[in-house]
């Protein structure tokens, strides 16, 4: 049964550093592309960040390359977030996704319209 769940959100001030992880099923861990995804109040959901199991890329927005790093650990079906000299402007509820049968290009278009299977979220809350 598909199922995502995130944790690790919180407050944090300006300069700090948050790792937000997304446990998933073994279906849903399976799936080619999952991704990270984040809306503020008031803003369209966006994409963050995604991993393609197929060759191991990476893909990140413009507005958090260099800062973000996305990753997986097999042994644990387990997405993370590591993200680091976070803005008040990445305040916002962050989601992980699943697609399980994503092409690489869909995978790095950060869209959400490809991804089927989506958690509840974790608020992150950046103060200046």
């Amino acid at each position: 049964q598909p199922q995502l769940v995130e944790s690790g959100g919180g407050a944090v001030q300006a300069g700090g550093s948050l790792r937000l992880s997304c446990a998933a099923s073994e279906f849903t861990y399976s799936s080619k592309c999952m991704g990270w995804f984040r809306q503020a109040p008031g803003k369209q959901r966006e994409g963050v960040a995604t991993f393609y199991s197929e060759d191991n890329g990476t893909y990140y927005a413009d507005s958090v390359k260099g800062r973000f790093t996305i990753s997986r650990d097999n042994a644990k079906n387990t997405m993370y977030l590591q993200m680091n000299n976070l803005k008040p402007e990445d305040t916002a509820m962050y989601y992980c996704a699943a697609d399980p049968n994503g092409t690489g290009r869909w995978c790095y278009s950060l869209s959400q319209l490809y991804f089927d299977y989506w958690g509840q979220g974790t608020q992150v809350t950046v103060s200046s």
